[in-house]
């Protein structure tokens, strides 16, 4: 058997969306720094009129799913990022707000097959949340570098054909193009054999 795992170079053809919470800016835009470094310092191409990173502005953590879901769906992205802070307050809207952003954000990677990314803070304190923002260490780091593991790790697996993954093949993460057009990979089943027949 083969071991399959991603790596972070090879990164000039995958391609992001970043969903930016505008909610408790403070903390996301740091968030948002630090992703953006991570995924830079890998030779990803951050400029928003690049060709690697969509930026998608949204009012709050709530909303992330349905945009992440939607992003993926479409086929374009190697993995989408999810940013935010949820800070608890005197009422019980943390909790509501927490528990569905992350249900959301884990259906929406699980539906579309594409890596969704949780970089969504849920702190108690302002203070807990700036120390995962920079004050201590930034978070936005950690989920641009998994973004780049997830997405190479994907691309390989979605390369896989009959008879790979056997002790006879050396596997080469990270690089190469999808074996199947980006908008089959999200299609179901039924909806990918109804566009292969029509192209015969």
């Amino acid at each position: 058997m083969a071991v399959f795992e991603g790596t972070f170079t090879q990164t000039e053809g995958l391609r992001f969306a970043i969903v930016i919470s505008r909610f408790n800016d403070l903390i996301v835009g740091k968030l948002l720094q630090g992703c953006e470094d991570a995924l830079k310092r890998h030779g990803v191409d951050v400029d928003p009129q690049g060709t690697q990173v969509d930026y998608v502005w949204i009012p709050g953590s709530f909303e992330v799913p349905i945009v992440a879901r939607q992003l993926a769906l479409s086929g374009r992205y190697d993995a989408v990022i999810c940013l935010g802070a949820v800070i608890r307050g005197q009422t019980p809207h943390f909790d509501y707000v927490a528990a569905e952003v992350s249900k959301g954000i884990a259906a929406a990677g699980y539906q579309t097959g594409v890596p969704v990314i949780f970089g969504i803070i849920t702190a108690d304190t302002m203070q807990q949340a700036l120390e995962r923002a920079g004050v201590k260490s930034n978070k936005g780091w950690d989920y641009g570098m998994n973004a780049l593991e997830m997405a190479s790790l994907m691309r390989r697996l979605n390369q896989v054909g009959p008879g790979e993954g056997t002790a006879s093949h050396a596997v080469a993460l990270g690089g190469g193009d999808r074996s199947l057009p980006a908008s089959a990979l999200t299609q179901p089943r039924s909806a990918q054999v109804s566009a292969d027949a029509e192209q015969v």
